[in-house]
């Protein structure tokens, strides 16, 4: 007969799980497993709440189980490490993001992809490699093995910090590996949430132009004076979008609800790149004309290998690039999903986990 959660592994653990697709989070007693030899121990301080959060406890993409703790942008404090651990130890501040395994012998894992394996083992709702399931960071402890585990900077704020381990790698590895790094280079970035306002961030960091492009006119003066972007084009004013075509190297495409491609593709050069971050949970039009015709290319990318967040938290933490969030308390957790669902949050809610979770 299966173990029941509380009596799978031998540590106590404590959080909120969403116990069927009804969105709903409540007070959940759990377990961990005890720390081994590579593993790394740590106390939960922040976790951010991710729009993928929402989609999983609702079971929208259609792979969720319950019961569910969601939860993949945390950070904490480490209390215990492992004998083979080498580059952590107790004290230290570290964080886990969206993965905490992968097979590491396919091609992907060996050029430090595991983002791309197709044994990629979720930090949520997934199932670890002892059979048992993986249990997010809306939760007092977490357990990664040391390969899964992003040190964090000294002057990286925590709150502000943690959003980044999806949020941040999501948008800085397409900007990297898309070579929209390059100063001089004339970047766009649809969608001004979450993702978006981070990729406002890395961008300016990296020294290129960008253009916010929004439905919403009066997110104008939140982009260029407070977030640093260059320009704002709002995409359903005709005028706008006509005098901006064919002026942008690339894209970066942040927004999940359904969406028309076609304008965006106007606004590249030719040879230029739209990059998919959002994840629409139907499929969306793509005309193929505008495509042959600038050789332009529609690509995706889903946040990153371990070297590159930890190269991401790095990056973050010499320019000082943070999440805009609202930190919020564990119990109001509920009321926070209910806003994030109507888009009303300033950019990212983020629990205060260390200081307001409390024990049934």
């Amino acid at each position: 007969m299966a173990k029941s959660p509380e009596q799978e592994h031998p540590t106590k653990a404590f959080g909120w799980a969403a116990r069927d697709p009804s969105g709903v989070l409540f007070p959940f007693k759990f377990s961990r497993r005890a720390t081994g030899e590579k593993d790394v121990r740590f106390k939960v301080l922040y976790c951010g709440i991710c729009h993928s959060d929402l989609h999983n406890i609702k079971n929208e993409w259609g792979f969720s189980t319950y019961p569910l703790v969601p939860g993949h942008e945390i950070v904490g404090i480490v209390t215990e490490v492992g004998c083979k651990v080498e580059k952590v130890k107790v004290g230290d501040k570290v964080g886990v993001g969206c993965m905490v395994g992968a097979c590491h012998s396919c091609d992907n894992c060996a050029n430090d992809l595991e983002n791309y394996c197709p044994k990629m083992i979720f930090t949520y709702g997934a199932t670890y490699y002892d059979g048992t399931t993986t249990y997010g960071g809306y939760s007092d402890v977490m357990v990664s093995e040391e390969r899964y585990i992003v040190r964090l900077p000294d002057n990286l704020p925590l709150d502000a910090g943690a959003p980044l381990l999806c949020a941040g790698i999501t948008v800085y590895s397409p900007l990297q590996h898309f070579g929209f790094t390059k100063p001089g280079m004339h970047i766009g970035v649809v969608g001004l949430g979450g993702l978006g306002h981070v990729a406002v961030k890395f961008a300016k960091a990296f020294g290129v132009k960008v253009t916010v492009i929004s439905t919403s006119p009066n997110k104008k003066e939140e982009a260029t004076e407070h977030l640093g972007a260059d320009s704002f084009l709002v995409s359903r004013d005709p005028d706008q979008m006509q005098a901006a075509m064919g002026t942008m190297d690339g894209i970066l495409d942040t927004v999940s609800a359904i969406h028309p491609l076609l304008p965006l593709l106007g606004l590249l050069k030719s040879q230029g790149k739209l990059v998919m971050v959002g994840a629409p949970d139907r499929p969306l039009e793509l005309p193929v004309f505008p495509l042959l015709m600038g050789r332009k290319i529609v690509a995706g990318s889903c946040i990153g290998g371990m070297k590159e967040t930890q190269e991401m938290i790095d990056f973050a933490g010499k320019h000082n690039i943070t999440a805009e969030v609202e930190v919020i308390s564990m119990d109001y957790v509920n009321t926070a999903i209910e806003r994030l669902e109507k888009n009303d949050v300033r950019y990212r809610f983020v629990i205060d986990i260390g200081n307001t979770l409390k024990a049934a």
